[in-house]
């Protein structure tokens, strides 16, 4: 006998339980299924909301970020119209994450600077690589797209980066890329490119002053391994 929502007390259903309690006491489940609104004939909400996370349990919940709203529609029990719902949301919920960094104004440290960018790299997956301009007071310009690649590299020119650096009449700048893997330890590609650019700023008299790589909410920042002089 398939149990509904209906069904269980009313402390415990989601959106009841929400209102009673807090959005931060339901599972990421129960956080969908009030999204989701409504189950079927065969399947509660609560149960569709939780084949939903298993079909993308290899990377947890960040995958729903990724997910075109016909792919999470084809699953049973959503549809077009709830996963416009749940798409709208997500991407509400990575606005506002990116909202939330627009207050660092100055870079004073990797921190920053990561900071600054994992709101807009984090879920990516693919390769971004980016360079965030500064001037001389190390207050940010712009960050802006160098080169887009695959899921585990991306192409990198020297010319470009400077461009957008003259462009912008930065003083300075910071490169940084994501890996889509979530690991954020280098490559000897990754070490060969920061060489290549940090000797190409010093020709072009803009400093490279890190090259720092994140990873799923973590960072490595080349400067600080000593890689970056």
């Amino acid at each position: 006998m398939t149990i509904m929502v209906k069904d269980l007390p009313a402390a415990e259903r989601p959106r009841e339980k929400l209102l009673a309690c807090g959005a931060s006491y339901l599972s990421n489940a129960e956080l969908l299924a009030i999204l989701l609104r409504t189950g079927t004939r065969e399947a509660s909400v609560l149960h569709i909301a939780e084949q939903v996370l298993a079909r993308y349990r290899d990377r947890g919940i960040v995958e729903l970020v990724n997910m075109e709203p016909q792919e999470l529609a084809a699953i049973k029990g959503v549809g077009l119209a709830k996963a416009a719902t749940v798409v709208a949301a997500i991407e509400l919920g990575r606005r506002l994450s990116m909202k939330a960094v627009d207050h660092i104004e100055t870079v004073h440290g990797p921190e920053d600077a990561a900071r600054y960018a994992m709101p807009r790299l984090r879920h990516e997956q693919r390769e971004h690589f980016m360079a965030l301009l500064l001037d001389r007071r190390n207050h940010i310009l712009s960050m802006t797209d160098i080169s887009i690649g695959s899921q585990s590299a991306s192409v990198v020119h020297p010319r470009e980066v400077f461009r957008k650096a003259i462009q912008y009449s930065a003083a300075s700048l910071i490169v940084l890329h994501n890996h889509p893997s979530g690991d954020p330890a280098p490559s000897p590609e990754d070490i060969a490119v920061t060489k290549r650019l940090v000797d190409a700023g010093q020709i072009m008299d803009i400093p490279v002053l890190d090259h720092i790589i994140l990873g799923c909410d973590n960072f490595i920042s080349l400067k600080e391994e000593g890689m970056v002089q």
